[in-house]
């Protein structure tokens, strides 16, 4: 079997957890990357199910956007349901390696911080990966740590003293 047809399959299984778990007529958070993108194409014709989707980058808006989805960002719920503590009942997303515990490395596609707010506003998070991804111990796969211009020398310092070797890369718009 593939590895597109492994994350076809992961995605498919989440799509129906998704239908089955979620009512209809709430928010959905997705993310971004292959799996993900398996997981909206299979999920398009489920699109009227929910009220909306917040999507964890413009890779993932876009293609949502072009299936038909209603995407809306944070800032656009609805007062009543940004109010509470967890607005979406589920956030799908992958991830780049996970280990035996559940512990993880993500946002290694750039997306980190959306996924971050997105992931901290849904009451469950769902894991779609496939079996490529189980490693024993993490690391295979490149740390990815946030930092604004004001702290970057800082940082990479800080994390040289802890072993790491710093490597930076800038979003598309170059900052």
């Amino acid at each position: 079997m593939s590895q597109d047809d492994l994350k076809k399959r992961v995605a498919q299984a989440a799509k129906e957890y998704v239908i089955q778990k979620m009512p209809k007529g709430q928010y959905l958070g997705i993310g971004t990357g292959s799996t993900a993108n398996w997981f909206i194409d299979l999920l398009a014709p489920h699109r009227d199910h929910f009220a909306g989707v917040i999507s964890s980058s413009l890779a993932s808006t876009e293609r949502l956007i072009k299936l038909g989805f209603h995407v809306v960002d944070a800032n656009q719920l609805p007062d009543a349901i940004a109010k509470q503590s967890h607005p979406m009942p589920i956030y799908v997303d992958g991830a780049d390696e996970i280990n035996p515990h559940g512990h993880m490395i993500k946002g290694g596609g750039g997306a980190l911080t959306r996924e971050k707010i997105i992931a901290s506003m849904a009451q469950e998070f769902v894991c779609i990966c496939d079996e490529t991804k189980l490693v024993q111990q993490l690391g295979r796969f490149p740390l990815p740590v946030e930092i604004i211009p004001l702290a970057q020398t800082a940082v990479t310092k800080a994390l040289a003293l802890l072993g790491g070797q710093a490597q930076l890369r800038l979003i598309k718009s170059g900052k």
